[in-house]
């Protein structure tokens, strides 16, 4: 009789990503990614220590991908820009993992490439060393929070996001003006959370980055 195929831990990873795909973190385990690769969930741990383990690899394989390709290019407020687009892009592309990676976070090679490129632009930037990872925590904290909120929006099915659409409409629209004015009076210019996020995520960061450079002591 033969025996069990082994899986690679590439192999693993792929069939993790799909099973995310269309369920939360929550409810994954390695007994179910057993059962869907026809294995036991002891064969798994030969590759992964625990379920948290798998997960942060799942979402360290999206910034690898991101980082695939990358060049530093243009002066530091560039770079950061462009590397944190790249991500935003990946995660994008894979919405479901981006709450992984915003509650698992990564140690692997992907978020060491990333880490490795901020604190090289920051460095540019003329920060005094001892300043450097507070702007840098600052940075990553920003972009974790926008691209998974960005992701958790993007997940939504047609049929969510017009139920969403329509609440906010009778939310906004239909706001008390004695209750709410400045609701009431701004009703038809406030745009759901949803518009325009690549605007938004920009403007954000630039924002943060020109917090930055205003610290920054002329030279």
């Amino acid at each position: 009789m033969a025996g069990r195929r082994r899986w690679s831990t590439e192999e693993i990873l792929d069939a993790a990503a799909e099973m995310l795909r269309t369920s939360d973190a929550e409810s994954f385990s390695l007994r179910k990614l057993a059962v869907a690769l026809g294995t036991d969930s002891s064969s798994l741990y030969r590759h992964f220590r625990s379920k948290t383990e798998l997960l942060r690899a799942v979402a360290d394989r999206i910034l690898l991908a991101a980082m695939d390709g990358y060049r530093p290019e243009g002066a530091w407020k560039q770079r950061i820009t462009t590397l944190a687009l790249r991500v935003r892009e990946a995660f994008g592309q894979q919405p479901q993992l981006a709450a992984v990676w915003g509650r698992y976070a990564s140690s692997g090679a992907g978020s060491r490439l990333v880490m490795e490129e901020v604190l090289q632009a920051l460095r540019a930037s003329g920060l005094p060393d001892e300043e450097i990872p507070t702007h840098y925590h600052r940075i990553a904290v920003l972009l974790t929070a926008l691209i998974t909120s960005e992701a958790g929006v993007s997940a939504i099915t047609p049929k969510e996001n017009e139920q969403g659409m329509e609440l906010f409409r009778v939310a906004v629209l239909g706001a008390d003006p004695e209750r709410f004015p400045a609701l009431a009076y701004f009703a038809r210019d406030v745009r759901p959370l949803g518009a325009d996020r690549r605007a938004a995520f920009e403007e954000i960061l630039a924002a943060q980055l020109a917090h930055i450079e205003a610290a920054i002591s002329p030279g």
